[in-house]
């Protein structure tokens, strides 16, 4: 098969596959796919505005965004135009971003708006939001074609992999080192490509930045062999990514070690025995162990098979769980330097325990001391430092990567060099073997291994995040090290040990521990105590969660004189409201990597009952004498106050009354959105809702021109056209009383009032469906038929008053992709007298989520009607006013949008009244 001459030609690819999926991205509450004829276009787009920049081939551009269509199509536009992007971590820090950008001198940043505003203007950027109102709505051929110099020699992009102190350094990529770790894997994939049309489209769940090179050749050059859709998934909690591999029908996963981590934890907690069960198996063919845990398949969904891990060695108890359930697990080695890949392991072919073995063109060979060199048309041939391009000049390149060659031609990989740790007795120690004997004590979340500086010299300190409730840690923690020390050799063993004090240790966006922050911290607190083990500071375990809910609230963390109050109050005393309870739960999932059941988040109402449900996550499952929770106190084992540390811990963290087990489980239907009921709904709204509403009301609407006005939902709000709207929107209306909805359906053009989802009180819903609380009481045999009329006629959803806000947000969300316009009252209740209530604070986080514009309505008349008891058939006092929809920026805030809307609700009810 003939090299590629450039990168460039992956378009012409992408136009071929037409209108298959090529990136299907999560944001908020919405899915959105693109086509990679729709990439194609928007590349040649974007590499038009760049012509009419001037921007010129070897130019910089900085790439600063999350993973997304548009990211993709920036890359490739810059390509096609020999323009070097260098790509940032979205997670990345304004400052590290500015230090970046003054080296490279970049002609145009362009990503995120919420991360370019960070940033000084000093250099022209341009904001993904942008783009829809920027970019030329047509390319000449000249702009989509690639420029006639590019070749394997052209740099293509600038890695910058460090920097957090110091002067940032980054490695330079030409099309050649790119093209060298992918030509192999297109040329070893085509023998299997007749198999691949018979699971078309193959699915990769990508959950790394694109910022990364492991993360740029799974998401943007192996995928494109394939034809394959990328799923781009940032909220890393087991639940989610499982839910989401079963309901897209995923077929591979690309992460990290972490990643494939998190979901064994997530599996072995909901499932108890399957440890036993893993032990049991042992020894039996491969599709009789498919076969053994189908159940766990079946969570996956049965077209799911395998992991592709990298950026990080791959722990063995990890690699011998998911092959013990029978998952093909693909590990590959390589670093920036390489452009990704030195080796691979065959996914057909795995061997185990290995990272691979090389790929073709690449030399490969391990010095005396274990460390790997290689060289090849991979290696990048320059760094970029001090503005500047330097070349290099050695031929081989020392990874500081330590190996051992395995008879079969694989590398196992032990561990980096400068992290080897050499004892008093001049042995070196590599911290990932000493980690892995953590890695099956269930109570252990995280460790880390790093040197401690001793009287007789450097020694191995054990840093453990642990799931053990904060009371019982330091006792649990010598068992701890006890039992991963029998996994170990005599001399490898340790004895020393700290306790971290938050749920994780700290990590890098791909999941890497931060071993260096981690050594810095163990120094600082040996350093504070001289040669006596650092003492416990003063703070407790609820000062990480203070902390976060500090930073959603705005408000600052309470005296520590308060903390120590065991009823201190969520809502009352943190001033954390409903918006914000939503807000920190998404927070904390991300932080710990779980999901929390909604039923059991909802009933927290105490910062001890908080740290209760936080402490306990993850542990269903788990006997009570071993309940798991996250780290809270640092201590070490040598002069540990374990009474006091026990006392103290108890009187903050346990909660005074246990939290009530009963739990309302709201139903979510899509039944309603097939297209027999549609026909129904739509017999019904056109030939009996509307000529009712006409009869018995006759409001007038305003304005009462048609057909209906709108705006291109990416344009501002004060552009309008006579077209109608492009995509679903979010209608929001003051509520008076059970009647308002046919009102509004009324005021609307049909081709939205037949596509409508409509939020109802998901109390009245739910005492509907179960037959309760019906006044007069002989009314409540009637609930569940007007349940099921409400839901076939009007397509309502529950939206609860209190709490339960994301199941119904994420439900929203699946409405407007699936084409409803949202209906949503706002107010949350309705009004006694017509007079506009405050809006809840959810309905801003609804539309930042949905990322959706909203038409704001207003009905005028019915307050009067209702409080002084006037006639209302056909009264002449009821008028419908209809706004322009409203787009919002990403920085506008919950609060912002929910004031915002509550003003324009409020104008259109104080204009033109009857």
């Amino acid at each position: 098969m003939p090299t590629r001459p450039h990168l460039a030609v992956l378009l012409d690819d992408f136009r071929r596959f037409g209108r298959q999926t090529a990136i299907v991205q999560y944001t908020g509450n919405r899915r959105k796919a693109t086509t990679y004829a729709e990439i194609a276009n928007l590349a040649g787009r974007f590499a038009a505005l760049l012509v009419s920049r001037n921007l010129q081939p070897g130019d910089r551009l900085i790439l600063w965004a999350q993973n997304s269509a548009e990211w993709v199509a920036a890359f490739h536009a810059c390509i096609l135009r020999g323009i070097i992007v260098v790509p940032l971590d979205a997670y990345g820090t304004p400052d590290f971003a500015t230090r970046v950008a003054s080296d490279v001198r970049p002609s145009l940043i362009v990503g995120d708006a919420m991360l370019l505003q960070t940033l000084p203007n000093d250099w022209p950027h341009l904001s993904f939001e942008d783009w829809p109102t920027t970019l030329p709505p047509a390319v000449t051929a000249d702009q989509a074609n690639p420029i006639p110099t590019l070749s394997h020699d052209t740099p293509l992009q600038i890695l910058f992999t460090s920097g957090t102190t110091g002067d940032p350094k980054g490695i330079v990529h030409t099309h050649g080192n790119i093209l060298s770790s992918f030509e192999p894997i297109r040329t070893a994939a085509q023998p299997y490509m007749r198999y691949e049309r018979i699971v078309h489209p193959l699915r990769f769940l990508h959950t790394l930045p694109l910022s990364h090179v492991f993360g740029q050749m799974m998401g943007l050059w192996v995928p494109s062999i394939f034809a394959a859709e990328v799923h781009f998934e940032s909220r890393l909690t087991a639940p989610r990514l499982i839910e989401t591999i079963r309901r897209e029908r995923i077929s591979v996963l690309a992460g990290v070690p972490r990643v494939l981590a998190l979901l064994k934890t997530h599996l072995e907690t909901e499932n108890s025995n399957l440890t036993a069960r893993i032990e049991a198996a042992k020894g039996i063919s491969a599709q009789k162990r498919w076969w053994r845990f189908r159940d766990i398949h079946s969570l996956f969904g049965f077209k799911y098979w395998a992991f592709v891990t990298g950026g990080g060695a791959l722990p063995v108890p990890i690699e011998q769980f998911w092959n013990a359930l029978g998952f093909v697990l693909v590990q590959g080695y390589g670093m920036t330097e390489t452009s990704a890949l030195i080796t691979l392991n065959h996914p057909f072919k795995v061997a185990r325990g290995t990272m691979g073995k090389p790929l073709p063109g690449r030399d490969v060979k391990i010095q005396p001391d274990g460390e790997v060199l290689v060289r090849g048309p991979m290696i990048s041939p320059a760094t970029w430092s001090g503005g500047a391009l330097q070349p290099r000049t050695d031929e081989w390149l020392a990874t500081g990567d330590l190996a051992e060659a395995q008879p079969t031609g694989e590398l196992r990989f032990l561990g980096r060099k400068s992290e080897t740790i050499v004892t008093a007795t001049g042995v070196n120690l590599h911290p990932e073997d000493l980690e892995a004997a953590f890695e099956p004590e269930p109570e252990v979340a995280a460790c880390a291994v790093v040197p401690i500086a001793t009287p007789t010299g450097p020694e191995p300190c054990a840093v453990l995040a642990l799931r053990t409730t904060p009371d019982h840690a330091p006792d649990r923690a010598p068992a701890i090290l006890q039992r991963a020390n029998t996994r170990l050799a005599e001399f490898q063993r340790i004895r020393r040990w700290a306790l971290w004090s938050e749920p994780d240790l700290p990590r890098t966006s791909t999941g890497k521990i931060k071993r260096a922050a981690v050594a810095n911290w163990l120094t600082s607190r040996e350093a504070n105590n001289g040669n006596a083990a650092p003492s416990t500071p003063a703070t407790t375990s609820t000062d990480w969660l203070l902390t976060l809910i500090a930073r959603i609230t705005g408000e600052g963390v309470p005296p520590e004189n308060e903390i120590q109050n065991k009823d201190l109050r969520l809502a009352e005393d943190l001033r954390l409201d409903s918006l914000g309870r939503v807000q920190l739960q998404d927070a904390l999932e991300e932080k710990l990597g779980v999901a929390f059941p909604q039923e059991q988040y909802d009933k927290v109402e105490t910062l001890p009952e908080l740290c209760h449900l936080v402490a306990n996550s993850g542990n269903r499952g788990v006997s009570e004498d071993q309940s798991v929770t996250r780290p809270e106190q640092i201590e070490f084992a040598e002069t540990a106050d374990l009474n006091a540390l026990t006392k103290k811990l108890q009187a903050t963290q346990q909660p005074e009354a246990p939290i009530p087990a009963e739990a309302t489980h709201y139903l979510y239907p899509h039944w309603s959105w097939q297209l027999p009921i549609r026909w129904i709904r739509t017999a019904f709204v056109e030939c009996v809702a509307q000529p009712l509403v006409w009869f018995l009301a006759a409001p007038r609407v305003s304005p009462a021109a048609r057909p209906y006005q709108s705006i291109h939902p990416q344009q501002a709000d004060t552009q309008q056209t006579d077209k109608q709207p492009t995509e679903p929107l979010l209608l929001i209306a003051n509520h008076v009383t059970a009647y308002d909805l046919p009102l509004l359906l009324y005021a609307l053009p049909r081709a939205i009032r037949l596509r409508t989802a409509v939020a109802m009180s998901g109390e009245m819903l739910e005492d509907f469906r179960h037959a309760r609380n019906q006044q007069p009481y002989w009314l409540n045999p009637l609930g569940p038929p007007t349940w099921l009329l409400l839901t076939a006629l009007f397509n309502v959803f529950p939206l609860p008053r209190l709490r339960d806000f994301q199941l119904s947000f994420a439900h929203a969300g699946n409405a407007l992709d699936y084409g409803f316009h949202v209906v949503v009252f706002p107010e949350g209740t309705r009004s006694t007298d017509g007079t506009l209530a405050p809006f809840r604070p959810g309905i801003g986080l609804l539309v930042k989520q949905s990322s959706a514009a909203v038409l704001p309505m207003a009905i005028q008349g019915l307050g009067e009607l209702k409080t002084r008891r006037r006639r209302w058939f056909r009264s002449g006092t009821l008028q419908i006013n209809v706004g322009q929809p409203i787009r919002f920026s990403s920085n506008d805030t919950a609060a912002a949008i929910t004031a915002r809307l509550h003003a324009e609700v409020e104008k259109l009810l104080a204009s033109n009244r009857p």
